[in-house]
């Protein structure tokens, strides 16, 4: 044996056996490759991607756990997704769910920021303050 090495039993594994998968088409509409991870909630995934949502609500892709699948540019694919197991409650990512995936008012982040009244910049002080704060020699 190799230090590291793995050694699968002999035989076939289903993954995620009994489990109910949807496919969608998802199109990566910008310039930048995006690659998503086998357990990421696939609601949140880079707004880039585009795709029907509210059909992946609660989803993950239905591949071997850590591995990824990658959207390149301008590119669509079929993927298969599959519900998030255990509590079904959501924390992190792009935080759109933040809490149970089962509730119904969680609302989405980018749309809340996309609708938020944008901050004016810091002023930027006048020469006259600059010269106030300026320090003599």
């Amino acid at each position: 044996m190799i230090p590291g090495e793995i050694v699968p039993a002999p035989g076939t594994l289903t993954l995620n056996e009994g489990k109910q998968a949807i496919t969608l088409h998802v199109q990566n509409t910008g310039d930048r490759p995006v690659q998503v991870g086998s357990h990421y909630h696939f609601y949140e995934v880079n707004e880039g991607l585009a795709f029907d949502r509210e059909r992946a609500r609660g989803m993950r892709l239905d591949i071997p756990a850590g591995t990824a699948v990658r959207f390149e540019p301008g590119a669509g694919r079929d993927v298969q997704l599959i519900p998030l197991g255990g509590k079904r409650v959501v924390w992190g990512f792009n935080a759109m769910v933040s809490g149970p995936l089962e509730r119904k008012t969680a609302a989405r982040k980018s749309a809340a920021k996309k609708s938020a009244p944008k901050q004016a910049a810091p002023k930027k002080p006048t020469p006259k303050a600059k010269k106030k704060h300026a320090r003599r020699r």
